[in-house]
């Protein structure tokens, strides 16, 4: 295994990466599930605080109708930095420890400035797509949205127009940068001393090292995405442990750190 290169055009610290079978997933969210038991109490609190604040943006969207599709999407966007404290339990684990509440409050402390940071890059994303998604509903939609019936007719139907592919297409896209740059850079900012540009880069490095398995990941990620949402919001109390524990697995497979200093 080579050593972390430094990219002195870049100012980088880049760790190995290396390339992993295109069923791997599968294997990650087995582990996922085992750490979600063990760690049963800590994880579903994860759960629940993503749950309720579904249901607030969609309470909320009620009143505004033009805002639900950026509203959720951009709720989505956020995910990764969420799930931190769902990383730490799992490393906990891997440890040998029973982690709890104060594990993952203490992980914030611990690596608070990156995470931040990148928790502000995705919250700036999620915002202009909100705005994205408002400008194209006003481009596209002629009709006064005034409740569910109206925006499932204009905005999802897109009847008298092509907004719902315009507005897939757009977000599949967006979607897809910022997979690549969060799929493990949250969990490597968490476990490794390192800035946040070189951890984005590793997480993209990682995406091309492993295309076909990291597209069955994101795929993986929004079926059931899809399923908790459809449970209006229920599902998410499961969904989002047990995908937040499967990413901390997926870095550690993916990513060698291990010449990295920890952050403490």
């Amino acid at each position: 295994m080579q050593p972390p290169s430094d990219d002195a055009a870049a100012g980088l610290t880049l760790p190995p990466v290396r390339a992993v079978p295109v069923g791997r997933p599968f294997h990650w969210l087995r582990l996922g599930w085992r750490d979600f038991t063990r760690a049963f109490g800590p994880s579903v609190f994860h759960g629940l605080v993503v749950a309720l604040g579904g249901l607030a943006i969609i309470g909320t969207s009620l009143y505004f109708w033009y805002l639900l599709p950026g509203a959720v999407s951009g709720f989505l966007l956020v995910g990764p930095i969420l799930a931190t404290g769902l990383y730490e339990l799992s490393r906990r684990l891997e440890l040998g420890e029973r982690p709890t509440l104060a594990d993952v409050f203490a992980a914030w402390r611990r690596g608070t400035r990156p995470l931040v940071f990148l928790g502000l890059a995705l919250a700036i994303a999620g915002t202009l797509w909100v705005l994205v998604s408002v400008v194209l509903i006003a481009l596209f939609v002629k009709a006064p949205i005034t409740g569910m019936e109206s925006f499932l007719r204009y905005v999802v139907v897109s009847e008298g127009s092509n907004l719902f592919p315009v507005w897939m297409a757009f977000g599949g896209l967006g979607a897809a940068v910022v997979f690549a740059c969060t799929v493990v850079s949250a969990p490597l900012l968490l476990d490794r001393d390192v800035d946040l540009l070189s951890a984005v880069a590793t997480s993209v490095r990682a995406v091309a090292e492993s295309p076909h398995a990291m597209a069955l990941w994101s795929i993986l990620i929004v079926i059931a995405t899809a399923l908790a949402m459809a449970t209006f919001m229920v599902g998410f109390v499961v969904v989002v442990p047990v995908i937040g524990h499967a990413t901390w697995h997926a870095y550690r497979e993916v990513i060698d750190a291990r010449a990295l200093p920890p952050r403490t």
